[in-house]
């Protein structure tokens, strides 16, 4: 039996507990049990569960398997014309029947997961307000702060009942930007999903929270099917007392809570991080998550290439909170390997649209500062007016590693690639901006200007690519290989914090699972493996936490303990209060 890190019983804002059995004990009945998708079994529910539970005459009298349930429900999805009435049709799923979308969901997970998350979501977020169908989660207002505590309280939900939050207040959604509180939404409930069907986070223990600060998009402001705060984003002073009061109230409420943050912007995110990060468990996937992928897939690349972590010169396009993200992690990776914090930094050249960071710019953020370089170093570059491009970077720097967040399509281009390639033996090559259309370079591009020795990883599903006679299989630096196992580690050990060590762990961890030493193998497992992959990152991170005296809880097996947590889609035997 599985109750909550402290005990509290598994589901209890969806009217039911856990009992010794592991099956589920409810006061509801009727159409109050088919309407809760924790509860509602459709056909499944057996002669005695019906009888007990009200559900005569309710549902057809055939007394079907999950497994069966299953088929029908993923001929239903092959059915669907589009790839958004797919992510539709798994939306209505889930609402209706947890347990057989979460079924569906494991069982074509490398299929699906472009379909409940980036980057089909993308289009399902850009849709929210005019295909609303019902609410999932809790929606949080700037403009009634005093009403947290409340809505939080209105999910029923106790201090041991919660495991995870993924919070989003909308402003960078993936690749397309503002989206307001359909963003929010949008992007939490998917988070969550991959976080379900990847490690077993129980889909009871979770909320998802649409912060709602307003929008600066003008389509949704003139939009008057909008269903969010209709007036301009809030900033400075009130939407910091926004964020604290949200923190505030839910880490009260819900102490053990790892709380993550998602799609914020770059004035945002990274400060919001660092406030908070040293005092309760707390994680940004799209700074870190993002961080620690690429730093997985960098380890392998450098022992194919032969090129320590020390020795790399690495090149970024794309300065925001991605890609210094990256730089961050990249960076401490070379500390590791040797060198001081202010050699490893040096050797990180981070290009914005304005071109090459230079300490004299007026308009760099604080966590672009340590990166920029000195005005003195670059003053005999010629430069295009006042801007030193990628292209003159690449010339001059010759990088071991080129890697692109800039969401420019084509920006990584034959005659770039040519002259990294030309000064290395193993040009390490990661665009990993998405969706496709604005990656920096197709991955066929890249093996054919550099005759098949660019070590490369995408942000996007590339298949299988035969050059000269070797097949090439593409890395995908998915955060999904990394932080649904980091936000499990931490759930098993009741991190205090979410360290750097920890998330080093989660890179090697990942890092370790493949073999690069074949020709064209890949720098990363599949997605395929999903699952496995979380159960190994899981058990990495926690011992990592008990290492640095982060666990609070006793970690006497961890292997069985993170395997124990790992909630699986298969139904409970339910009976009547």
């Amino acid at each position: 039996m599985s109750t909550g890190r402290n005990g509290g019983s598994k589901g209890a804002r969806r009217g039911f507990a856990e009992n010794a059995d592991g099956g589920y004990v409810t006061a509801r009945r009727g159409m109050e049990i088919l309407s809760n998708p924790l509860l509602n079994k459709g056909t499944a529910f057996s002669q005695e569960e019906r009888a007990q539970l009200g559900l005569e005459g309710l549902v057809p009298p055939a007394v079907e398997t999950l497994e069966g349930q299953a088929r029908r429900a993923y001929a239903q999805y092959l059915a669907q014309p589009t790839d958004l009435l797919k992510n539709v049709y798994l939306s209505a799923l889930q609402d209706r029947n947890e347990v057989l979308f979460y079924r569906l969901l494991t069982d074509h997970l490398r299929e699906m997961l472009p379909i409940v998350y980036d980057p089909t979501v993308a289009q399902a977020i850009r849709t929210y307000s005019h295909e609303y169908r019902r609410p999932r989660g809790v929606y949080l207002s700037v403009d009634d702060v005093d009403g947290i505590e409340q809505a939080l309280r209105n999910l029923g939900m106790g201090p041991g009942d919660v495991d995870l939050i993924v919070a989003s207040d909308a402003e960078e959604i993936l690749g397309i930007g503002d989206w307001g509180v359909g963003g929010g939404a949008g992007i939490t409930v998917g988070k969550l999903a991959v976080y379900t069907a990847a490690a077993g986070i129980d889909p009871a223990r979770v909320i998802p929270i649409a912060l709602d600060v307003g929008t600066d998009n003008e389509g949704l402001l003139d939009d008057p099917l909008y269903i969010g705060n209709r007036h301009r984003r809030v900033r400075g002073k009130r939407y910091d007392d926004f964020i604290d009061a949200y923190v505030s109230v839910a880490t009260c409420l819900f102490p053990d809570a790892v709380l993550h943050w998602e799609d914020f912007g770059p004035a945002n995110a990274r400060r919001i991080l660092e406030k908070y990060t040293g005092r309760i468990p707390t994680f940004n996937d799209d700074m870190q998550g993002t961080g620690a992928i690429v730093l997985a897939a960098t380890l392998g690349a450098a022992r194919v290439s032969g090129t320590p972590m020390r020795d790399q010169r690495i090149v970024i396009f794309g300065a925001g909170t991605a890609g210094i993200g990256i730089a961050d992690q990249l960076r401490d990776a070379m500390v590791r390997d040797g060198l001081d914090h202010q050699t490893a930094t040096r050797r990180i050249w981070p290009v914005d649209k304005h071109g090459l960071l230079i300490d004299d710019m007026s308009d760099l953020r604080d966590f672009q500062a340590p990166y920029a370089r000195p005005a003195a170093e670059v003053a005999d570059w010629s430069g295009e007016g006042d801007d030193i491009g990628l292209g003159e970077v690449v010339e001059h720097i010759k990088p071991t590693m080129l890697l692109g967040t800039s969401t420019v399509h084509g920006a990584f281009t034959e005659k770039i690639t040519r002259t990294m390639a030309s000064g290395v033996d193993r040009p390490i090559i990661f665009p990993i901006s998405n969706p496709t259309e604005r990656i920096e370079a197709m991955p066929a591009d890249l093996i054919r200007w550099t005759d098949g020795r660019a070590l490369i990883s995408t942000g996007v599903p590339v298949p299988p690519i035969t050059c000269n006679g070797v097949v090439y299989t593409i890395a995908q630096a998915n955060n999904a290989l990394l932080y649904p196992g980091l936000g499990l580690g931490a759930v098993v050990s009741r991190a205090r914090r979410i360290s750097d060590g920890m998330l080093q762990a989660a890179a090697e961890a990942v890092g370790g699972m493949v073999d690069v030493s074949a020709p064209g193998a890949s720098l990363l497992p599949q997605v395929d493996d999903l699952r496995e992959v979380s159960a190994t990152v899981a058990v990495a991170v926690a011992e990592q936490a008990a290492k640095e005296n982060l666990a609070r809880t006793d970690l006497h097996d961890t292997i069985r303990q993170v395997r124990n947590a790992m909630w699986q889609p298969e139904y409970r035997p339910i009976r009547g209060a």
